[in-house]
């Protein structure tokens, strides 16, 4: 794969990014994808709508907060750069978090459930994600140790030059491809209860980002640990206990 260029046009001087581009297609795909599967779960569109208006805001600055604070040393010596996005430096796991949070205090403000609007909204979590890391191949960063497989991309290092990597960003990219695709077959064949979606989701990206995250050279680190790695473990925790709750719950006959 060649070098990409970050910059896809400008326009009256402003360069307009694919790294941009890229999320913005990412939140309408997703957006789109929940107004359609709303009707099913009895959730109006414009909840929908009102839940993507405060989620987009938030699940950047939560994104980028969450990297921002795992960088502090370079941030903090270079304030002006906290908010450059357009850079590079947003972390999903900030993102998520954020988004959690939106929909708690949306779903506590409209009076529906938190968990019925997580089952609408889901699915369109790793759809979004498998367009946005493309934004990492263009912005040459997100990337893997050096490699000689054929399916290398070649990334410009500041002390190597040119040298030849693992694409993460693609491997993540279709993992959570097979994500999406798996969550939607579980809720035809295996659904039972409200939430499932959510905790299963939570525990299968997980999974392929805690492998994949081992191949990255820029992972955020924590305690001289990778921190998406710590993440993605509690994670996979989170979810699988999450899920055994909610079948448990259902065993029970109890009401969630």
């Amino acid at each position: 794969m060649p070098t990409p260029d970050p910059v896809a046009f400008t326009i009256f001087n402003i360069e307009v990014r694919w790294y941009g581009i890229l999320i913005a297609l990412a939140l309408v795909l997703a957006l789109a994808l929940a107004c359609r599967r709303s009707g099913r779960y009895g959730v109006k569109q414009d909840d929908v709508l009102d839940f993507f208006l405060f989620l987009t805001p938030a699940i950047v600055v939560g994104a980028r907060l969450y990297y921002v604070i795992f960088e502090w040393d370079y941030y903090s010596a270079h304030p002006s750069e906290i908010i450059a996005v357009w850079h590079g430096g947003l972390a999903i796991h900030g993102g998520i978090i954020a988004g959690v949070i939106v929909g708690i205090v949306l779903c506590r403000v409209k009076k529906i459930s938190f968990f019925t609007l997580a089952d609408v909204v889901i699915p369109g979590l790793p759809l979004g994600q498998a367009i946005g890391r493309w934004g990492n191949y263009f912005n040459q960063e997100a990337h893997g140790v050096i490699t000689d497989l054929p399916w290398a991309i070649t990334v410009n290092d500041p002390k190597l030059g040119a040298i030849r990597v693992h694409p993460t960003f693609l491997y993540e990219s279709i993992w959570d491809l097979l994500v999406f695709a798996f969550l939607l077959l579980y809720e035809k064949r295996w659904k039972k209860e409200k939430g499932e979606l959510l905790f299963l989701y939570l525990m299968l990206y997980s999974v392929g980002r805690f492998f994949i995250e081992g191949l990255r050279t820029d992972s955020l680190m924590f305690l001289g640990l990778r921190t998406a790695q710590l993440i993605s473990l509690a994670l996979i925790v989170v979810g699988a206990a999450g899920l055994f709750w909610l079948r448990r719950k259902k065993s029970k006959g109890s009401e969630i």
